[in-house]
């Protein structure tokens, strides 16, 4: 089968219920009148990882369990909206939903329903098979079905990323992605020592490169064995939400990689990526475009042209 999907998704479909508070931790109350008020909107993690390939021109198709739903309706029409294939399977406890405490500095606190799943859920085995054989490249979302379908998906040859979000390092949950991902992303939050957790992943699975965010404080880089550090990149407008920055990291990190760039360069496409995204509104769902990544890298350089001029002409002075 010739390959026609540069990156399939699995996992992640939902929708996200947005309510902005007047700060995070919310100070108890009998009620809060709020600004800009409530919204619900589809995109949970894999529906942002791809739309965020796809908007950087990668050929890109979404695999999950979906629900007969309102919910349902809304992520089958943000696919449909932005032109992303998608497939689905019936989940009859409905489809995912959150809802996504929002601080007035754009910080996030995000609830989670747990009642619509069960423990025989599954993705088709055969839908997977055929679409993993056109595919170059799969995004697993840590979600439990996805876990089952890595065996499938390492069989069909095609490369394997992850996000662990915030794992502590410790989880069991998390390890069987982790260690089975070639690609491995995961934020600092959680972890006592993210030095120590990236090389363990490393050690133990069979990543290339261990990518972990780290908010304001950039990111950091595990590559062959090298431990490097990705500078954080000013937004290019105010911060309104955090949502969806990590999947934006990813999305572009991967555009590079697929698209052989060397990882470091990888990881500043995933730094201009995440600062994007924490510029968007949280009742939008824009991402980054490949022309805006490649605009916003030339007006970086620029910036650090002159300083970079600055310190060298000190020292040859000195």
């Amino acid at each position: 089968m010739s390959i026609e999907i540069d990156v399939l998704v699995l996992g992640g479909a939902g929708v996200d219920t947005i309510v902005h508070v007047p700060e995070l931790p919310l100070s108890f109350a009998d009620s809060y009148m709020i600004q800009p008020g409530i919204r619900t909107r589809a995109g949970q993690s894999g529906d942002f990882v791809a739309l965020g390939v796809s908007s950087l021109g990668l050929r890109t198709h979404h695999l999950d369990l979906i629900g007969d739903d309102h919910e349902g309706d809304l992520v089958r029409a943000f696919h449909r909206d932005q032109g992303i294939a998608f497939t689905t399977s019936l989940q009859p406890e409905g489809t995912k939903r959150a809802v996504n405490l929002v601080g007035p500095d754009g910080r996030r606190l995000s609830l989670y329903d747990d009642t619509r799943s069960q423990e025989t859920d599954r993705l088709p085995e055969a839908t997977v098979r055929e679409l993993a054989a056109a595919s170059r490249h799969a995004h697993v979302v840590i979600t439990y079905p996805c876990a089952f379908t890595l065996p499938t998906l390492r069989e069909a040859g095609v490369t394997i990323s992850t996000d662990l979000h915030n794992w502590d390092g410790m989880n069991p949950y998390h390890e069987v992605f982790a260690y089975e991902a070639d690609l491995v992303f995961l934020s600092t939050t959680a972890l006592a020592d993210p030095e120590w957790t990236m090389r363990r992943i490393v050690e133990r699975g069979r990543a290339r490169a261990v990518i972990a965010t780290a908010g304001a404080d950039g990111a950091y880089l595990l590559v062959d064995g090298e431990l490097s550090h990705i500078p954080a990149v000013t937004p290019p407008a105010p911060i309104v939400d955090s949502n969806g920055a990590g999947d934006a990291f990813a999305s572009a990190f991967l555009y590079g990689w697929l698209n052989g760039e060397p990882a470091e360069r990888c990881g500043l496409y995933g730094a201009v990526a995440g600062a994007h995204a924490c510029t968007v509104p949280s009742m939008r769902t824009d991402s980054i475009t490949r022309d805006e990544l490649h605009s916003r890298l030339v007006e970086l350089q620029c910036d650090a042209a002159p300083a970079e001029h600055r310190a060298e002409e000190a020292g040859w002075r000195g």
